[in-house]
This record gives structure tokens, C-alpha cells and sequence, in this order.
């Protein structure tokens, strides 16, 4: 299902984590739970992955991550904003030291100009205060390649929240 290559950087990454005693979480929104999905492939991914919050609905990012819905209504879901929020509520809702979120537009549709197909916000924070942002634009890839070049991307957040 995952190429040998993202299982090798989510094994490594796996690996990494448990030297070092961390618990991670991810807010999922355009990836639909597949960096959780591929983090679970590895084995020993239990001592690490705590969680995973598939919040593909605005709703459920309200519900589940505790976003307020003026903050969604203000900047929309594919937001800078709302990224950030997602992943300080991965983390405040679990008891994990580093969590990453995603939101974007996988395509093939519900890209605009100024939130194109192939846009994705995403956001890392650490229990110890580093919080990245990074906004991606990949294109009009198709909707596989978005959401495995945002899996990609993800734990490279991952790993520099953590300063691994």
C-alpha cells in the first residue's frame, strides 16, 4: 500500500521516537488517517503513535479537537490558522509530546484561486513549545499524490518538532 520509501523514513522515524521516549498524535484532515495509517504499518508503532484524530468534517474538528467554529468560518479549513489549531488540539487532547496536523485540498475538485488543488497547510507543535508551520503547494497532482506527498511531508514536521 505505502512505498518501501515512506516506510523506511516511517520506520525510522518509529525508531527515533521510541530512543527517546516520545508520544505522538496526528489531526488528519485531506489525508483521511493514512500518516497514522503508515506510522502503524512499522512495528513497535505502539510504544510511539498514541493517536490519531481523522477530522475530515469541520464539524469534527470543532468536536473532536475543540476549534472553535468562528476560527473555521474566519480563515476556512485550508488555513494557516486552522492547521495551528488542529495540532495544539491533537496535542491538548492527548497525552502525546509532539502531534502534526494537515488540511488541504486534495482534489480532484474544491480548489479556488487562492486555495488551488494541491494546497496544504500543515502544522507541528511540541508539548515544549516549538510550533512549525509549512504551506505546501504541490499542484494539480491527483488526489494520491497530494495526499502522499503531504504523508511525506508530515513526518518531516514530525521529526523537526521533536528536534530529532
Amino acid at each position: 500500500m505505502f512505498s518501501s520509501d515512506l516506510i523506511a523514513q516511517a520506520s525510522a522515524l518509529i525508531a527515533d521516537f521510541s530512543a527517546n521516549g516520545l508520544k505522538l498524535a496526528t489531526a488528519e484532515s485531506c489525508t483521511g488517517g493514512l500518516i497514522a495509517g503508515l506510522l502503524t504499518e512499522v512495528p513497535g508503532s505502539s510504544a510511539v503513535v498514541d493517536r490519531g484524530f481523522v477530522t475530515y468534517s469541520n464539524a469534527a474538528k470543532a468536536q473532536m479537537l475543540g476549534i472553535d467554529s468562528h476560527l473555521i468560518k474566519r480563515h476556512g479549513a485550508v488555513s494557516e490558522a486552522v492547521a495551528r489549531a488542529m495540532a495544539e488540539g491533537a496535542l491538548g487532547h492527548s497525552p502525546v509530546d509532539v502531534a502534526v496536523a494537515v488540511t488541504g485540498v486534495a482534489g480532484p475538485g474544491g480548489g479556488s484561486a487562492e486555495k488551488p488543488v494541491g494546497l496544504v497547510h500543515f502544522a507541528a507543535r511540541a508539548r515544549d513549545g516549538v510550533l512549525i508551520h509549512r504551506e505546501m503547494r504541490f499542484g494539480d497532482i491527483g488526489r494520491a499524490n497530494v495526499r502522499l506527498a503531504t504523508i511525506h511531508e508530515a513526518l518531516i514536521l514530525l521529526r523537526q518538532a521533536a528536534e530529532l
